[in-house]
């Protein structure tokens, strides 16, 4: 008898401990606001892995939303315009009115059709310079990686030619051969001379994938050199890739910006750069006309930073390793507020 009730006894006590550590313990909406976890919609646990990790990620979305609004902007905002960008359009410097949304120049062009105009022209130089150097850096990079033997040591030798060619001197010299270079002149040179360091660290990438199991096991099935490749090497370059793609795409449009503004490029062309160029030599800082500076910086400044976030979200989300220490930190600030050990990461 007196052992049923030790026993009962215990038994009581094993049930109120677990009762009161079930009160304790967090609950599972409060478990995912600490660290961070939101629910994911029903809509995007239909799309691939990729794309709803990119979907749910603040970063990235507020970049795309960024650049398609400035895509946007360039292609519909000449239509709510009745302005030329290359003829006058009012007086001198007119502040930002009901008439001119964001004032005119000191010739009386009208800033917001301009801007339009041109962000056309530089966001199509950028995009086009930036995606065609991201795409000759992966050919000649996964070739040269998978490849191997003479066909590594040829590519690698355009490699390390194009790594020393100068970008930004040599649309100087063809600027001055030229007379004026074109918008299209420096996203042809820039996209010319900017997939070395892409090719390079994809190339380093694709040493270290071509003696993986998967790659190994691929060849061994007899699936085509063309098939590895698209199907088993380049998802696993995606990262690569895009940061490549943004690169270029920033420094296109910085570098025609740039030389535009020192007055290297065609000063009759409407682009964001010339914008200004026409302000620096109209003496818009010294007249205190903000409006025909402010506009086509903010706008360069937006692009770029639209850029840097989507970047970071696809490094983000195509880096296992990335991810995992992010979350390992928030795993270990939740333990630490309950007094729990954190040791064991």
């Amino acid at each position: 008898m007196t052992e049923i009730t030790q026993t009962s006894a215990y038994s009581l006590t094993d049930r109120l401990d677990a009762a009161a550590i079930a009160s304790a313990a967090p609950s599972q909406a409060q478990l995912m606001k600490e660290l961070r976890v939101k629910a994911r919609p029903g809509w995007v646990s239909r799309l691939p892995s990729g794309l709803g990790a990119f979907v749910t990620n603040p970063k990235g979305m507020t970049g795309v939303i960024i650049l398609l609004a400035l895509i946007l902007f360039s292609i519909f905002g000449p239509m709510l315009s009745d302005y030329n960008p290359n003829r006058r359009a009012g007086g001198p410097h007119v502040m930002p009115s009901q008439e001119h949304v964001l004032g005119t120049t000191r010739m009386g062009k009208d800033v917001f059709t301009q801007l339009a105009y041109g962000g056309r022209v530089s966001l199509s130089v950028g995009f086009g310079a930036g995606l065609s150097a991201a795409l000759i850096g992966l050919a000649i990079g996964i070739s040269a990686g998978y490849f191997g033997g003479r066909v590594d040591e040829i590519l690698t030798f355009f490699v390390n030619v194009v790594l020393v060619l100068p970008g930004l001197p040599l649309i100087i010299v063809i600027a001055t051969m030229v007379e004026t270079a074109s918008p299209w002149v420096i996203g042809v040179v820039l996209a010319a001379t900017g997939w070395g360091w892409s090719a390079r660290t994809i190339r380093t990438q694709t040493l270290s994938l071509r003696t993986r199991e998967f790659v190994l096991s691929a060849e061994l099935m007899g699936e085509k050199k063309w098939r590895i490749i698209l199907v088993e090497i380049f998802p696993n370059m995606l990262s690569f890739f895009m940061s490549g793609l943004v690169l270029g795409t920033i420094a296109a449009i910085l570098a025609e910006a740039a030389l535009e503004f020192i007055g290297l490029g065609d000063p009759n062309a409407i682009t964001w750069g010339t914008m200004l160029f026409w302000a620096q030599n109209n003496l818009a800082l010294q007249s205190n006309a903000w409006w025909e500076i402010w506009p086509p910086c903010i706008a360069i400044m937006l692009t770029g930073a639209a850029l840097v976030m989507v970047n970071f979200s696809v490094d983000e989300i195509t880096n296992p390793q990335l991810r995992a220490s992010r979350k390992i930190g928030l795993i270990r600030k939740f333990l630490s507020s309950r007094g729990r050990s954190a040791d064991v990461f």
